[in-house]
């Protein structure tokens, strides 16, 4: 039984409310019925958005499958289900059904600054003003994502550590290579470039995160800070 399930699900407590519990608790928390819940976003007068939920899925035997062959018209059916509600859980099954076929990503693993610049040259090689780029890598080196960090002008561009961090926490990310472009096509790092990654990869220390190379990039070249041994 949910708690108070005759009042607004905005009366119940934080933790029971399927948003608050998803952020507090993770997605694994969530029953099936509040997970419906967050998609319908509202009930009505006389039921919460988790007894309707709860009442769909009843209808279906509590089996999703069931529930996807369901058409919007067969949604629309239930009593506080217009429209946009059962597009919006069909879509969402529909979701559910394409990342079961979905291959995993064939993620490339770095293991030389080469790796990197393939990866990042097509990016800022041929950019007409700066562009900080960062590849951030799980514990086997494989690439996560990249991603831009900033945009600058001809000879330079600022880049904030703290940004750098966030977003590899949010990641999960086990170790970084920072990489920036100059438009000028001249690859030696300027004292800013030298101090920059050492104040990253300082950061890095303290936080656990890795900082394995800074490539610079450009007119089809690159210099790699770890190859040069000054990382």
């Amino acid at each position: 039984m949910y708690p108070n399930e005759s009042l607004p699900i905005k009366s119940w407590a934080e933790d029971d409310r399927p948003r608050e519990k998803l952020v507090l608790k993770g997605k694994v928390a969530l029953s099936d019925a509040e997970l419906l819940a967050i998609l319908l976003g509202s009930g009505s007068r006389n039921e919460t958005a988790v007894d309707l939920a709860k009442r769909i899925l009843k209808h279906t035997g509590d089996n999703l499958i069931e529930l996807s062959k369901l058409s919007i018209s067969d949604l629309m059916k239930f009593k506080g289900i217009g429209q946009a509600k059962a597009i919006t859980i069909i879509a969402a099954l529909e979701l559910g059904r394409r990342r079961r076929e979905a291959e995993a990503l064939d993620r490339k693993i770095i293991s030389s600054s080469s790796d990197a610049y393939e990866i990042l040259q097509k990016e800022v090689s041929d950019k007409p003003y700066e562009e900080f780029w960062v590849l951030l890598l799980n514990r086997s080196n494989k690439v996560l994502r990249k991603v831009c960090i900033g945009e600058g002008g001809m000879s330079g561009t600022v880049v904030d550590p703290k940004k750098i961090f966030k977003i590899a926490i949010e990641n999960n990310a086990a170790c970084i290579i920072l990489c920036h472009n100059h438009p000028s096509g001249n690859l030696k790092p300027s004292d800013s470039d030298i101090k920059l990654t050492k104040k990253i990869k300082e950061a890095g220390n303290n936080l656990d995160i890795s900082v394995l190379d800074h490539v610079i990039i450009g007119d089809e070249k690159y210099y790699s800070f770890a190859d040069e041994g000054i990382l």
